[in-house]
């Protein structure tokens, strides 16, 4: 489709644009104009093409146009689990309650499951997602029914999943789908063993390929580590060679100053889940060092069992507010380093190079954020209103691959929402 969108203000994320008024062209999946539209035959020039025909022609009423939030780390079909088991430390709500009810669950369970996530992305302005859980297949069937750009990653452990399968769902869900991938992945070191992950490392060596895992989360993990092996995670795994392609950690809480060289040293990602690591009270990841380290930082919602709100404006808000506490400082981790951490730097840490900005020849994954609203007033400083005080209800407009999925309050997908709503309570119902 070909669609135009203006009387835009304009968040590009590109480094040293501001926000400015004008338009967004988009042909099919891609971007092929921003600016300010004044002159249209130039831009026709410009594109060596004589006039478009519009599909659709939308007035964004001077509302903002930016990129579509990035949430670098989630477990979706985890739906299931929210409310379920609150309030408990991480060791007891992970190994008592998450994984039996996780052990009952089937693929199709899962895929229904992984649908209401995407509703509930769209909501939040989030345009793809960096997923590790159970089965890829029914997964990847889920992103690509709902229209969901979706990265996964592999999930191994002692327990399911294994090197085989990873490397398996490596080379059969990559470049199958234009919305779709796949990255090498373990689940955790303290659920892996030597052995297997040795395994994982030769694999990461034969395709010389980036690789994620849950890092440094709780203390107790890190102290666990370095019993079984005399070194924190990040030094055990880096000491197998895992890291040597890049990749990145989530949580990355209790990390050392060696830790953060290390990520440093191998263009590692610290993808940060500050509502999560706030609710299970497993500590505040150490933002400042890492931005002042020069190792990027992404955000992302954690799962909804343990967050349990897929929601990027919370994270964003949490992991300025949270740094400004630990570093007993206000100036700590700026609005406009957030608002990248949930856009560029995210869709980098995904693989994602053609879906950071808004720029020509760049994927069309936007938002609309309705800036007409009393929280987003006064304009003094709209990318900061975001931060602080922006939420979901701002996001008017999400679109995926030049497809708009959601707009004032209405979802386009092909299945409605009730049905979706439907069968995740019959699930409930059939496994509680």
């Amino acid at each position: 489709m070909n669609i135009r969108l203006y009387n835009a203000r304009i968040l590009t994320m590109e480094e040293g644009r501001d926000v400015f008024l004008g338009e967004i062209w988009v042909k099919n999946e891609r971007i092929i104009y921003v600016g300010e539209g004044r002159d249209t035959d130039a831009v026709y020039r410009k594109l060596q093409i004589s006039g478009m025909t519009w599909d659709r022609e939308i007035d964004c009423e001077g509302n903002l146009l930016m990129p579509g939030f990035k949430n670098a780390h989630t477990h979706s079909g985890m739906t299931l689990l929210r409310s379920y088991a609150d309030d408990l430390p991480l060791g007891e709500w992970l190994n008592q309650q998450v994984f039996p009810v996780e052990a009952r669950l089937s693929e199709q369970d899962i895929y229904e499951l992984t649908k209401l996530a995407v509703l509930e992305y769209l909501t939040s302005g989030i345009t793809a997602v960096f997923d590790m859980y159970l089965t890829p297949d029914s997964i990847y069937r889920a992103f690509d029914e709902m229209g969901m750009r979706g990265v996964q990653v592999g999930g191994v452990n002692n327990f399911s999943q294994s090197p085989e399968l990873l490397e398996q769902w490596y080379l059969k869900l990559n470049d199958k789908s234009p919305l779709q991938s796949f990255k090498l992945g373990f689940h955790a070191e303290y659920t892996c063993s030597k052995e297997l992950l040795m395994k994982i490392s030769e694999i990461v060596h034969k395709y010389e390929a980036p690789v994620y895992t849950h890092m440094a989360e709780t203390a107790s993990e890190v102290e666990g580590c370095k019993e079984r092996y005399g070194m924190t995670p990040m030094a055990f795994l880096d000491s197998l060679g895992i890291f040597d392609f890049g990749g990145g950690g989530y949580h990355c809480v209790h990390v050392t100053d060696e830790d953060i060289a290390i990520m440093k040293k191998r263009g590692l990602y610290a993808v940060s889940n500050p509502g999560s690591n706030t609710k299970l009270a497993s500590g505040i990841a150490p933002i400042t060092k890492f931005l002042e380290s020069g190792v990027p930082v992404a955000l992302g919602t954690d799962g909804p069992a343990s967050n349990n709100c897929l929601d990027m404006f919370r994270e964003m808000f949490l992991v300025t507010g949270l740094a400004k506490l630990k570093e007993n400082d206000a100036s700590a981790v700026d609005a406009l380093e957030v608002l990248k951490m949930a856009t560029v730097n995210g869709a980098k840490a995904m693989g994602l190079f053609d879906a950071d900005v808004l720029a020509e020849g760049k994927l069309s994954d936007l938002i609309m954020i309705d800036l007409n609203q009393p929280n987003m007033q006064p304009l003094n400083n709209i990318a900061k209103n975001i931060v602080y005080s922006g939420s979901k209800a701002n996001v008017k407009m999400t679109m995926i691959h030049g497809k708009i999925l959601y707009e004032n309050g209405t979802f386009y997908t092909e299945e409605k929402p009730e049905e979706i709503y439907k069968k995740a309570n019959d699930i409930v119902n059939k496994l509680h």
